[in-house]
């Protein structure tokens, strides 16, 4: 028995290694995508500025091809054409998701801090027999296949990109149709957390990795060795790329460990049941952010977000207020305040509650109820002081 999937979108990346040749060539393209980005950018915003005027991507495109003929700004046509027209439809999205109420204004790219990255569709590049040839260039990329695309997929959209270690990167996007996973009626509540990642409601406590905490004193001795540098010199700049690599080696680690992780979760349960975390308001307790952002519960919920969205799964994300650590699981009585150190707990009923483990028992419970009936569906009894428990429901968000 199979769960049937769905066609979709999956980006296949890829390490490759360029010529100099090639390298000059796309640092090249990365400084002319930044430059059309900022004047694109700056000309939007003088025309609103100035004359409540609006300009849209086909504006900007007509200013690019001025933009060229100018002699300060050749070098623009010195680079494929194909990257320029990306970087103006992305500019585009920008302000309609700001317009939308969905981001903020956009930012100017900064050469040192933002990602150095060209996007190509098909116009730019030509990808034939396993080998992928960029525009304005005369030899293939030297990629290393780790894995084949897809049987017959046509990459769509190729994007290349060098990371602070100076790794080069090329992404394709490509139609594919994920492998179908076995069928199951399993569901199973999720408790976040730091000494245990996760916490499922059967019991099992998955331990938390600490990746950066395993490479903290290699990253303090690289950051103090790049505090010693003279600032412009090649020095500094090799130092600083000992240091992104001591930061790559960590984030693809943790990556790593979370995309095993949430692709077992997915593969042996139909429904998961996650609380709604608001984590950039929880980094803000600076005794635990470094801790949390180890964690990387966001990027753990958006692994499974997509993969149960490949594989016919339910995700379901219940309240963030909902009081899972509080609430006996047994008979419903919810408890007063807990602290964080109390790590076990006794209710009235004479049940004895592993934190962690209650937590996502009542997680799973909620999220059930929620996709039922829309919530409440469980024994409940009082809070202390008599007040009522279903007085207390709270706004169930549905991911």
């Amino acid at each position: 028995m199979s769960v049937a999937t769905n066609r979709v979108k999956r980006a296949f990346t890829y390490r490759f290694y360029p010529t100099d040749a090639q390298a000059a060539e796309l640092s090249r393209t990365f400084g002319c995508v930044r430059k059309v980005y900022n004047l694109a950018l700056a000309a939007r915003s003088e025309a609103w500025t100035l004359r409540q005027e609006r300009v849209n991507c086909n504006a900007t495109s007509t200013m690019l091809t001025s933009w060229k003929q100018t002699e300060e700004l050749a070098c623009l046509s010195e680079v494929s054409s194909v990257p320029l027209q990306q970087t103006l439809r992305h500019l585009q999205e920008a302000f309609s998701s700001f317009f939308g109420k969905r981001a903020k204004y956009p930012r100017f790219k900064s050469k040192k801090k933002s990602r150095r990255s060209a996007e190509y569709t098909t116009s730019g590049f030509r990808h034939r027999d396993g080998r992928l040839t960029l525009g304005k260039m005369r030899e293939p990329l030297g990629i290393v296949w780790s894995r084949a695309l897809p049987e017959g997929a046509t990459p769509s959209i190729v994007t290349v990109s060098q990371d602070p270690a100076g790794r080069w990167f090329v992404s394709m996007l490509c139609d594919d149709v994920p492998a179908p996973m076995p069928g199951t009626t399993n569901a199973v509540g999720i408790d976040a957390g730091i000494t245990s990642l996760v916490t499922l409601s059967t019991g099992e406590k998955v331990t938390n990795p600490r990746h950066e905490r395993k490479d903290r004193a290699r990253l303090a001795k690289a950051q103090r060795n790049l505090a010693k540098k003279t600032k412009g010199s090649n020095n500094r700049a090799k130092a600083r790329r000992k240091v992104a690599k001591v930061h790559a080696r960590i984030a693809d680690r943790r990556r790593d460990h979370l995309h095993k992780l949430t692709t077992r979760l997915v593969r042996e349960n139909q429904t998961i049941v996650i609380e709604d975390l608001t984590v950039r308001n929880m980094v803000k307790n600076h005794s635990l952010a470094r801790a949390i952002s180890d964690a990387a519960w966001t990027t753990m919920r958006g692994m499974l977000e997509y993969k149960c969205a490949w594989y016919g799964r339910d995700l379901v994300a219940i309240d963030r207020w909902f009081p899972s650590s509080r609430l006996c699981s047994a008979c419903g009585t919810l408890q007063g305040k807990m602290p964080p150190n109390v790590r076990t707990w006794i209710c009235a009923c004479g049940v004895t509650h592993d934190r962690d483990v209650n937590a996502a028992k009542n997680v799973l419970t909620e999220g059930l109820s929620v996709t039922v009936c829309g919530g409440g569906a469980r024994p409940q009894r009082s809070y202390p002081g008599g007040q009522s428990a279903t007085k207390q429901k709270t706004p169930r968000r549905e991911p």
